[in-house]
Protein backbone atom coordinates (compact mmCIF):
# COMPACT_ATOMS: atom_id res chain seq x y z
CA UNK A 1 0.00 0.00 0.00
CA UNK A 2 2.30 2.99 -1.42
CA UNK A 3 -0.24 5.45 0.86
CA UNK A 4 0.53 4.55 3.90
CA UNK A 5 4.27 3.96 2.91
CA UNK A 6 6.32 6.34 5.42
CA UNK A 7 9.69 8.07 5.31
CA UNK A 8 11.43 6.22 8.04
CA UNK A 9 14.20 8.06 8.72
CA UNK A 10 12.01 11.05 8.94
CA UNK A 11 9.35 9.91 11.01
CA UNK A 12 12.05 8.29 13.92
CA UNK A 13 13.45 11.89 14.09
CA UNK A 14 10.22 14.00 14.02
CA UNK A 15 8.81 11.26 16.96
CA UNK A 16 12.60 11.30 19.02
CA UNK A 17 12.44 14.76 19.06
CA UNK A 18 8.56 14.60 20.23
CA UNK A 19 9.40 12.29 23.27
CA UNK A 20 12.31 14.36 23.86
CA UNK A 21 10.63 18.06 24.02
CA UNK A 22 7.71 17.12 25.84
CA UNK A 23 9.33 15.38 28.35
CA UNK A 24 11.74 18.32 29.19
CA UNK A 25 9.06 20.80 28.75
CA UNK A 26 7.25 19.61 32.01
CA UNK A 27 10.48 19.44 33.62
CA UNK A 28 9.84 15.41 34.63
CA UNK A 29 13.02 13.61 34.58
CA UNK A 30 11.90 10.80 32.34
CA UNK A 31 9.05 8.10 31.27
CA UNK A 32 7.55 4.94 31.89
CA UNK A 33 6.48 2.67 29.82
CA UNK A 34 4.45 -0.53 29.69
CA UNK A 35 6.22 -3.47 28.10
CA UNK A 36 3.66 -5.87 27.25
CA UNK A 37 6.12 -8.06 24.86
CA UNK A 38 4.06 -6.70 21.40
CA UNK A 39 5.55 -4.32 18.96
CA UNK A 40 3.48 -0.81 20.18
CA UNK A 41 5.19 -0.77 23.33
CA UNK A 42 9.01 -1.88 21.57
CA UNK A 43 8.70 0.42 19.32
CA UNK A 44 7.38 3.35 21.91
CA UNK A 45 10.03 2.29 24.42
CA UNK A 46 12.63 2.22 21.64
CA UNK A 47 11.79 5.76 20.77
CA UNK A 48 12.02 6.83 24.23
CA UNK A 49 15.61 5.63 24.64
CA UNK A 50 16.66 7.20 21.29
CA UNK A 51 15.47 10.75 22.46
CA UNK A 52 15.98 10.65 26.61
CA UNK A 53 18.81 7.89 26.68
CA UNK A 54 18.31 4.39 28.68
CA UNK A 55 18.92 5.96 31.95
CA UNK A 56 15.26 7.86 31.28
CA UNK A 57 13.44 4.86 30.22
CA UNK A 58 11.75 2.83 32.70
CA UNK A 59 9.74 -0.52 31.32
CA UNK A 60 7.11 -2.42 33.50
CA UNK A 61 6.35 -5.75 32.76
CA UNK A 62 2.64 -6.39 34.58
CA UNK A 63 1.20 -9.76 33.90
CA UNK A 64 -1.68 -11.89 34.70
CA UNK A 65 -1.49 -15.44 36.11
CA UNK A 66 -3.44 -16.31 32.80
CA UNK A 67 -0.99 -14.48 30.40
CA UNK A 68 1.23 -16.32 28.02
CA UNK A 69 4.15 -16.77 29.59
CA UNK A 70 6.05 -15.72 26.00
CA UNK A 71 4.60 -12.25 26.79
CA UNK A 72 6.66 -11.72 29.50
CA UNK A 73 9.68 -13.84 27.79
CA UNK A 74 9.30 -11.25 24.99
CA UNK A 75 9.13 -7.84 27.42
CA UNK A 76 12.40 -9.24 28.87
CA UNK A 77 14.02 -9.38 25.53
CA UNK A 78 12.71 -5.79 24.33
CA UNK A 79 14.29 -4.53 27.98
CA UNK A 80 17.34 -6.27 27.13
CA UNK A 81 18.13 -4.54 23.66
CA UNK A 82 17.38 -1.67 25.00
CA UNK A 83 19.07 -1.59 28.52
CA UNK A 84 16.47 -0.39 29.74
CA UNK A 85 15.48 -1.23 33.67
CA UNK A 86 12.22 -3.54 33.59
CA UNK A 87 10.11 -4.11 36.61
CA UNK A 88 7.70 -6.82 36.56
CA UNK A 89 4.54 -6.70 38.60
CA UNK A 90 2.44 -9.65 38.92
CA UNK A 91 -1.39 -7.93 39.29
CA UNK A 92 -2.69 -11.47 39.48
CA UNK A 93 -3.78 -10.47 43.62
CA UNK A 94 -5.78 -7.54 42.81
CA UNK A 95 -7.42 -8.63 39.75
CA UNK A 96 -8.24 -12.10 41.82
CA UNK A 97 -9.57 -10.32 44.85
CA UNK A 98 -11.69 -8.09 42.80
CA UNK A 99 -13.39 -10.31 40.80
CA UNK A 100 -14.16 -13.19 43.60
CA UNK A 101 -17.02 -10.60 44.11
CA UNK A 102 -17.77 -10.76 40.77
CA UNK A 103 -17.51 -14.39 39.87
CA UNK A 104 -19.94 -13.82 36.74
CA UNK A 105 -17.99 -11.60 35.09
CA UNK A 106 -16.55 -12.19 31.47
CA UNK A 107 -13.58 -11.66 29.57
CA UNK A 108 -14.63 -8.12 28.09
CA UNK A 109 -15.18 -6.93 32.06
CA UNK A 110 -11.87 -8.71 33.44
CA UNK A 111 -9.62 -7.15 30.29
CA UNK A 112 -10.96 -4.13 31.08
CA UNK A 113 -9.81 -3.99 35.02
CA UNK A 114 -6.59 -5.23 33.82
CA UNK A 115 -5.73 -2.66 31.41
CA UNK A 116 -7.21 0.11 34.14
CA UNK A 117 -5.40 -1.66 36.85
CA UNK A 118 -2.47 -1.37 34.70
CA UNK A 119 -2.43 1.77 34.11
CA UNK A 120 -3.38 2.77 37.51
CA UNK A 121 0.41 1.18 38.38
CA UNK A 122 2.01 2.89 35.43
CA UNK A 123 1.10 5.91 36.85
CA UNK A 124 2.06 5.33 40.63
CA UNK A 125 5.50 4.45 39.29
CA UNK A 126 5.80 7.47 37.12
CA UNK A 127 5.14 9.73 39.96
CA UNK A 128 7.76 7.99 41.99
CA UNK A 129 10.01 8.90 39.10
CA UNK A 130 9.05 12.09 38.25
CA UNK A 131 8.29 10.25 34.78
CA UNK A 132 5.61 10.78 32.58
CA UNK A 133 3.57 8.02 31.44
CA UNK A 134 3.84 6.98 27.79
CA UNK A 135 1.32 5.61 25.86
CA UNK A 136 1.82 2.96 22.84
CA UNK A 137 -1.41 2.98 21.26
CA UNK A 138 -1.31 3.28 17.39
CA UNK A 139 -3.85 5.17 15.12
CA UNK A 140 -5.65 2.28 13.87
CA UNK A 141 -6.31 1.11 17.77
CA UNK A 142 -7.58 4.66 18.33
CA UNK A 143 -9.94 4.90 15.05
CA UNK A 144 -11.54 1.21 15.96
CA UNK A 145 -11.89 2.17 19.60
CA UNK A 146 -9.82 -1.15 20.37
CA UNK A 147 -8.56 -0.06 23.69
CA UNK A 148 -9.98 0.67 26.90
CA UNK A 149 -10.90 3.96 28.20
CA UNK A 150 -8.79 4.98 31.15
CA UNK A 151 -6.61 1.92 30.67
CA UNK A 152 -4.60 1.22 27.77
CA UNK A 153 -5.96 4.14 25.75
CA UNK A 154 -4.51 6.48 28.60
CA UNK A 155 -1.40 8.30 28.54
CA UNK A 156 0.93 11.89 29.19
CA UNK A 157 2.32 11.36 25.73
CA UNK A 158 2.04 8.89 22.82
CA UNK A 159 4.67 9.19 19.92
CA UNK A 160 2.60 6.09 17.94
CA UNK A 161 -0.79 7.71 17.59
CA UNK A 162 -0.76 8.84 14.05
CA UNK A 163 1.17 5.72 12.88
CA UNK A 164 -1.28 3.05 11.64
CA UNK A 165 -0.44 -0.36 12.48
CA UNK A 166 1.34 -0.67 9.26
CA UNK A 167 3.15 2.05 9.40
CA UNK A 168 4.32 0.92 13.21
CA UNK A 169 5.47 -2.21 11.30
CA UNK A 170 7.70 -0.60 8.88
CA UNK A 171 9.14 1.63 11.58
CA UNK A 172 9.83 -1.18 13.89
CA UNK A 173 11.89 -2.70 10.86
CA UNK A 174 13.70 0.38 10.12
CA UNK A 175 14.65 1.21 14.16
CA UNK A 176 15.67 -2.94 13.76
CA UNK A 177 13.64 -4.13 16.66
CA UNK A 178 13.76 -7.48 17.54
CA UNK A 179 12.59 -9.79 14.33
CA UNK A 180 10.96 -12.07 17.40
CA UNK A 181 9.19 -8.91 18.56
CA UNK A 182 8.00 -7.61 14.86
CA UNK A 183 6.80 -10.85 13.73
CA UNK A 184 4.47 -11.90 16.70
CA UNK A 185 0.50 -12.16 15.45
CA UNK A 186 -0.92 -8.65 17.60
CA UNK A 187 -2.29 -9.96 20.59
CA UNK A 188 -3.43 -8.02 23.38
CA UNK A 189 -2.82 -11.03 25.47
CA UNK A 190 -6.16 -11.05 27.47
CA UNK A 191 -6.69 -15.19 27.15
CA UNK A 192 -4.93 -18.17 25.17
CA UNK A 193 -4.85 -17.97 21.67
CA UNK A 194 -6.21 -14.17 21.59
CA UNK A 195 -5.43 -12.34 18.58
CA UNK A 196 -6.26 -8.10 17.64
CA UNK A 197 -7.44 -9.28 14.02
CA UNK A 198 -9.48 -11.80 15.53
CA UNK A 199 -11.31 -10.10 17.99
CA UNK A 200 -11.68 -7.63 14.92
CA UNK A 201 -13.07 -9.55 12.62
CA UNK A 202 -10.52 -7.80 9.62
CA UNK A 203 -7.00 -7.54 9.16
CA UNK A 204 -4.93 -4.74 10.11
CA UNK A 205 -3.72 -4.49 7.04
CA UNK A 206 -7.36 -4.06 5.09
CA UNK A 207 -8.96 -2.02 7.78
CA UNK A 208 -5.82 0.86 7.41
CA UNK A 209 -6.27 1.16 4.09
CA UNK A 210 -9.78 1.76 4.43
CA UNK A 211 -9.10 4.04 7.68
CA UNK A 212 -6.81 6.19 5.66
CA UNK A 213 -9.45 6.40 3.02
CA UNK A 214 -11.89 7.60 5.55
CA UNK A 215 -10.04 9.73 7.84
CA UNK A 216 -6.74 10.94 5.79
CA UNK A 217 -8.48 11.21 2.61
CA UNK A 218 -11.96 12.33 3.93
CA UNK A 219 -13.67 10.08 1.68
CA UNK A 220 -17.01 8.94 1.47
CA UNK A 221 -18.25 5.09 2.10
CA UNK A 222 -20.12 5.21 -1.02
CA UNK A 223 -16.57 6.96 -2.37
CA UNK A 224 -15.21 3.71 -1.14
CA UNK A 225 -17.52 1.27 -2.49
CA UNK A 226 -16.48 2.85 -5.79
CA UNK A 227 -13.09 2.13 -5.28
CA UNK A 228 -14.25 -1.50 -4.92
CA UNK A 229 -13.92 -1.65 -1.42
CA UNK A 230 -16.21 -4.47 0.32
CA UNK A 231 -19.05 -1.93 1.45
CA UNK A 232 -20.13 -4.18 4.38
CA UNK A 233 -16.89 -4.23 5.89
CA UNK A 234 -16.18 -0.77 5.13
CA UNK A 235 -19.68 0.37 6.63
CA UNK A 236 -18.70 -1.79 9.65
CA UNK A 237 -15.58 -0.05 10.22
CA UNK A 238 -16.55 3.52 9.92
CA UNK A 239 -19.37 2.65 12.42
CA UNK A 240 -16.82 1.50 14.66
CA UNK A 241 -15.49 4.67 14.10
CA UNK A 242 -18.33 6.75 14.78
CA UNK A 243 -19.19 4.42 17.98
CA UNK A 244 -15.80 5.14 19.39
CA UNK A 245 -15.67 8.59 19.43
CA UNK A 246 -16.46 9.17 23.42
CA UNK A 247 -12.87 7.26 23.68
CA UNK A 248 -11.01 9.80 21.58
CA UNK A 249 -11.88 13.01 23.30
CA UNK A 250 -11.80 14.60 26.91
CA UNK A 251 -15.08 14.23 29.68
CA UNK A 252 -17.63 16.72 28.87
CA UNK A 253 -18.37 19.54 31.01
CA UNK A 254 -21.64 21.39 31.31
CA UNK A 255 -20.87 24.83 29.63
CA UNK A 256 -22.08 27.54 31.95
CA UNK A 257 -19.63 30.65 31.73
CA UNK A 258 -18.11 32.18 29.07
CA UNK A 259 -14.64 30.68 29.44
CA UNK A 260 -15.21 26.68 30.46
CA UNK A 261 -12.23 24.21 30.94
CA UNK A 262 -11.41 22.33 27.66
CA UNK A 263 -13.85 24.60 25.46
CA UNK A 264 -12.82 28.29 25.72
CA UNK A 265 -10.02 27.91 28.23
CA UNK A 266 -7.47 25.74 26.64
CA UNK A 267 -3.65 26.41 26.75
CA UNK A 268 -1.06 23.84 25.94
CA UNK A 269 0.20 21.27 27.87
CA UNK A 270 3.43 23.26 28.31
CA UNK A 271 2.13 26.68 28.69
CA UNK A 272 4.09 28.58 31.65
CA UNK A 273 7.32 26.03 30.98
Amino acid sequence: MAELSINADLVADILTQFVHDEVLKVGAKGVVVGISGGIDSALSAKLAVDALGTAAVTGLALPYRESTPSSLEDAQLVAGELGIELLVIDITPQIDAYFTRFPEAGATRRGNKMARERMSILYDISATRSALVLGTSNKSELLLGYSTLWGDGAHALNPLGDLYKTQVFQLARHLKLPPAIVAKVPSADLFAGQSDEADLGFTYETADLILFRLIDERRSPAELAELGLDPDLVAVIWQRVRDSQFKRRPPLIAKLSGRSVGQDFRYPRDWGH
